[in-house]
């Protein structure tokens, strides 16, 4: 029976509120009240599993980069206690970690892309060098539901490109419409959605328009089926779930799609989909529905694997480590040290071709 590799899942998350991040005080195998513990795992068949290193919006230039190192801790620490359940991503049986909702995390500067924890989360996590992913969304409101820029701003675009260049991948859930297209436009890699879905079926502004899925699929990209409900139908089954699947299948073909879920990261999850352990049903569901054994295989993981081979290391040189200009983050939360940046370096000048010869 072919194993499911999953891309996001707030377990982490849930040690840090539950139990402070305590993992001592804590057991994996009995733990109740989450959508995830091994046992679940084992019976929904997981063999690969992205962590969500999350930490919430009011975290916001206050102590978001001190926060996601810990959650990465956490992740870590999971694998050193449980080492029969989980291990790292050398192994078809693996634990990824996705740098998740919002890129706050990095408090304004891209050397904490590299810093303390995504540089070795790389080396440690490594599927072909990759670290797992990053999602490019700041907060605004606070569920990050909607958006602040018009798209990318001038620090985003360069993110893009110092993504690229550790061979990391870009997550594109929670973006706008136009952040989805200018990143899959500057993106020399493949993008992911990790929990997302399709906006014909339910048109919830966190899911992928059908111009958009057509886009990824030409970047080799794939996009992770949420488990969320989208308020689209009152009473929720998960079948209907699966008609994002077929709509996705019939728009780009059955190579971008994958399951996301966001266990653990929710409150409300459709009937039939409670816990991960469920993960049989939607595929005797979509065999039912005509899908083949090879497109099912697909879905529970190769589309997944095909775009991690995908996402080269795109340069060798030190990373960038120039911040947003102090002058454009106007909060009381942040101290400045050392010469500011000069105002003729702001990144409204940015250019690719500069960057990158290769671009």
């Amino acid at each position: 029976v072919q194993r499911t590799r999953h891309t996001k899942d707030d377990l982490p998350w849930q040690m840090r509120m539950k139990f402070n991040s305590q993992l001592n005080t804590v057991d994996l195998y009995t733990l109740i009240n989450t959508h995830t513990n091994i046992p679940k795992i084992r019976e929904g068949r997981l063999a690969a599993q992205s962590w969500a290193a999350h930490v919430p919006c009011e975290t916001q230039y206050k102590d978001a980069a001190r926060q996601i190192l810990e959650q990465i801790v956490v992740i870590h620490r999971m694998c050193m206690k449980y080492p029969e359940a989980f291990m790292f991503a050398s192994s078809s049986k693996a634990s990824l970690i996705g740098i998740t909702e919002p890129s706050e995390s990095l408090s304004s500067s891209l050397i904490h892309i590299i810093l303390a924890g995504y540089r070795k989360v790389e080396e440690k996590y490594a599927f072909q060098k990759l670290a797992g992913y990053f999602t490019v969304v700041v907060c605004f409101p606070p569920r990050a539901d909607n958006w602040l820029h018009n798209g990318l701003s001038e620090f985003g675009k360069q993110l893009v490109f110092e993504i690229n260049c550790i061979g990391m991948l870009i997550d594109l859930a929670h973006v706008s419409e136009n952040v989805m297209n200018q990143v899959l436009d500057l993106s020399k890699a493949p993008v992911i959605f990790s929990h997302s879905s399709d906006y014909a079926v339910c048109p919830h502004k966190r899911n992928v328009p059908d111009d958009v899925l057509r886009k990824v699929v030409n970047e080799g990209g794939e996009g992770g089926l949420n488990t969320f409900r989208m308020h689209c139908i009152f009473t929720f089954l998960f079948i209907f779930n699966l008609d994002h699947f077929d709509k996705m299948k019939t728009v780009a073909g059955h190579s971008i799609i994958g399951f996301g879920g966001d266990y653990d990261g929710v409150g409300r999850v459709p009937e039939g989909l409670e816990d991960v352990f469920k993960y049989p049903a939607p595929v005797a569901e979509l065999l039912s529905r005509g899908w083949t054994d090879a497109e099912v295989k697909a879905t529970l993981g190769d589309n997944l694997l095909s775009v991690f081979r995908e996402v080269p290391t795109l340069c060798t040189r030190q990373p960038d480590d120039l911040p947003i200009p102090y002058e454009e983050v106007k909060n009381d939360y942040r101290t400045s040290y050392g010469s500011p940046v000069p105002t003729q370096t702001v990144l409204g000048q940015f250019s690719p071709s500069a960057l990158w010869p290769w671009h």
